[in-house]
């Protein structure tokens, strides 16, 4: 019988994960335990009154309240879910890598990028990042605006040169004027309406890298640490 992995030893169960969502949500929404609470109270009061409506009798109300209870725990894990997806942004937001965290992760199939950056200000931390999917390429600057213009021309350019025809929009990250939060980075770019087929984004992506310099030499800045400021999810 073959051995079992390191993994897959190591890897929680389900109950686990619930309980490090809780926590990782709780810390920074500490009314969350009185919420799912409230959602399950609410579910099973809704049970009994459906039993109370249509099988009024003591087998109706234990079935009932059952079924109710149920239908508020799945309620509240997915209130906790998308809360928990709050709290991950409000912890990413402002630190250093967030941007690569979020297109990394959060763009699904239509889009590939790479958490790390493609420019960097190795002195500043201010750092650009790339995605290419149907709806083009998109450049995000993270840092001090003022200090990425170098950076985001010289992407820009880049992509350009092998990539001409190709839609290329350009993000800055921040609160101010003209900038995206953290928080609506990657529903901006996937409102992007399609521009090129798959065929043509694949062959874009290979175009990029081929040209991109080599980031290995180079100081990057110390972004996030994922298993730290991604919300656990249960599977």
């Amino acid at each position: 019988m073959a051995a079992r992995t390191p993994e897959a030893e190591k890897r929680p169960g389900f109950f686990r994960q619930i309980r490090s969502l809780f926590t990782f949500t709780r810390e920074v929404y500490p009314w969350l335990g009185w919420v799912l609470l409230g959602i399950l109270i609410a579910g099973v009061l809704l049970g009994e009154l459906i039993a109370l409506l249509i099988q009024p009798d003591v087998w109706g109300f234990i079935l009932w309240g059952i079924a109710g209870l149920m239908l508020g725990a799945l309620a509240a894990m997915m209130t906790m879910t998308r809360i928990s997806t709050k709290a991950m942004y409000r912890k990413i937001d402002g630190m250093p890598g967030a941007a690569g965290h979020v297109l990394s992760t959060m763009l699904g199939r239509n889009w590939r990028a790479s958490e790390m950056p493609v420019g960097v200000n190795p002195k500043t931390q201010e750092a650009v990042y790339r995605a290419v999917g149907r709806g083009g390429v998109v450049i995000v600057g993270e840092g001090a605006r003022g200090r990425l213009t170098r950076l985001m021309r010289d992407e820009r350019m880049k992509v350009s040169r092998v990539a001409a025809g190709v839609p290329v929009h350009e993000l800055y990250i921040g609160h101010g004027e003209d900038e995206v939060p953290i928080s609506k980075l990657a529903s901006t770019v996937k409102s992007y309406p399609k521009a090129i087929d798959r065929a043509t984004m694949g062959a874009v992506v290979q175009r990029i890298e081929s040209v991109s310099q080599s980031l290995a030499s180079l100081p990057i800045p110390k972004g996030i640490d994922p298993t730290r400021a991604r919300a656990p999810r249960p599977r």
